[in-house]
């Protein structure tokens, strides 16, 4: 009917798991937006849903599934397209979920338009999870749309580390390299539709590798792009960061910014063994001892996991004594969880779900503690900010250092601050975030 092979013009994208997720979510963003959708935001009445999903634990997968569902009943007549991680390590579970239209895999799933066709429902789900290529690649991006403040640019994907609770490699492949003049051709469009901040972001990107440039030549190109005044790294391993990083970042004229995400996992040595981890508790001690010397502010945050398989009391007690000892910022805590494909899951010394959890609260507690420490300790300080879109009454941003702060509305009389940087002196730490006034 003709009603049938009319346009879909209501798209709604959601995403799930990490920041390499939400920059792949936002370039089918564009790719759908030059198409002709409208993007409504999710939850609303949509013809299309695109959900990025994510498998890093048992409960990220429970959790995909509960949205598909949510959407699927609330828009029997919408094409429902999952793709991502989830789609690429269970495939046949997502297909099952009625109103699943289409499930790609990682390897295609920024090719969804050529997938989806008309919109017109499918019979049986179409399933495409093509074995991940191992080449380098280049990214379409689109441009065009307006986008301001920060934006994450993809430089790398996949992981070869092999670490042992880690389904990640099975998820998206081997570890491979972004082409380095398209990386640099997607920054300038992104710098000419407004963005200042740049994250640089992938599985595992201190390995970089792409014709003879490694990743401190991707932190130098980047630099080099008119408009685009700072650059961030998303999360990088320890045992892959290039001696110049540092240099860089310690550097106040570089727009390296002073804030490294170093993902530790464990404190204890015979834990880190067991995960395959490669470096040792010492080797990461004499890492983030050295960064925090020589960059003035760094904002250190790391990955920790507990409740790996044969973690005893004695051996988290280590983890959190490590923590507390090690100046970080804050630790995003994760709860080990069995992974198919990952040798973890196979060992036969698990620790009890409960204790898993009870572990997660308490080092949770202390990262929360030493998160509100850090904001403390920049009370009083004048530092330099680049706002973002307005909350509710106040305008937010984020300084160099990666903390967050809010201005009251009163104190702008009128401005819009949207995307601009300022200075301002911090005078009160809440939970998460920095009150401040204007100075500029």
């Amino acid at each position: 009917s003709a009603t049938a092979a009319a346009p879909l013009r209501r798209a709604s994208l959601h995403t799930l798991g990490c920041r390499l997720n939400q920059t792949e979510t936002a370039l089918l963003r564009d790719r759908l937006t030059r198409a002709g959708y409208t993007i409504v935001p999710f939850g609303e009445c949509a013809d299309l849903a695109v959900i990025n999903t994510c498998a890093v634990t048992r409960l990220a997968a429970a959790k995909c599934r509960k949205i598909i569902r949510q959407f699927t009943t609330a828009n029997p007549r919408a094409y429902t397209a999952v793709v991502g991680c989830y789609s690429q390590l269970g495939a046949k579970d997502l297909a099952a979920i009625p109103g699943v239209d289409l499930v790609l895999g990682n390897n295609d799933k920024l090719n969804l338009l050529e997938y989806i066709g008309n919109g017109t429902k499918n019979p049986n789900p179409i399933i495409v999870c093509e074995r991940i290529s191992r080449r380098n690649f280049s990214i379409p991006f689109a441009g065009g749309s307006p986008f301001n403040k920060r934006a994450n640019i993809k430089v790398q994907d996949g992981c070869d580390f092999g670490c042992s609770f880690c389904a990640i490699p099975l998820a998206r492949g081997r570890a491979r390299s972004r082409d380095f003049a398209n990386i640099l051709d997607e920054a300038h469009s992104l710098a000419s539709r407004g963005v200042c901040e740049l994250v640089i972001t992938g599985v595992n990107i201190g390995v970089y590798a792409a014709a003879g440039h490694s990743f401190t030549d991707v932190v130098d190109v980047l630099a080099e792009v008119p408009g685009i005044s700072r650059i961030r790294i998303g999360s990088i391993e320890p045992a892959t960061v290039p001696e110049g990083i540092i240099e860089r970042m310690a550097d106040p004229a570089h727009p390296l910014m002073p804030s490294l995400h170093v993902p530790l996992q464990s404190g204890c040595a015979r834990i880190l063994h067991d995960m395959r981890r490669h470096y040792t508790k010492e080797d990461y001690t004499t890492f983030v001892r050295e960064a925090l010397a020589r960059v003035p502010g760094l904002c250190l945050g790391t990955d920790i996991m507990v409740g790996f398989p044969g973690e005893t009391d004695t051996e988290f007690a280590e983890t959190c004594t490590f923590f507390e000892e090690t100046p970080f910022a804050y630790a995003h805590v994760f709860t080990y969880s069995e992974r198919e494909g990952a040798s973890a899951a196979r060992r036969a010394d698990p620790v009890p779900v409960p204790i898993r959890q009870q572990r997660s609260v308490f080092l949770r507690r202390l990262s929360a503690a030493r998160h509100h420490e850090f904001l403390s300790a920049h009370v009083g300080r004048t530092l330099r900010v680049l706002f973002e879109d307005p909350g509710e009454n106040y305008w937010p941003g984020l300084t160099e250092n990666y903390l967050r702060v809010r201005i009251p509305f009163s104190q702008t009389t009128g401005r819009d601050l949207t995307n601009q940087t300022a200075r301002v002196r911090t005078t009160f730490a809440h939970a998460n975030f920095l009150e401040a006034s204007l100075l500029d």
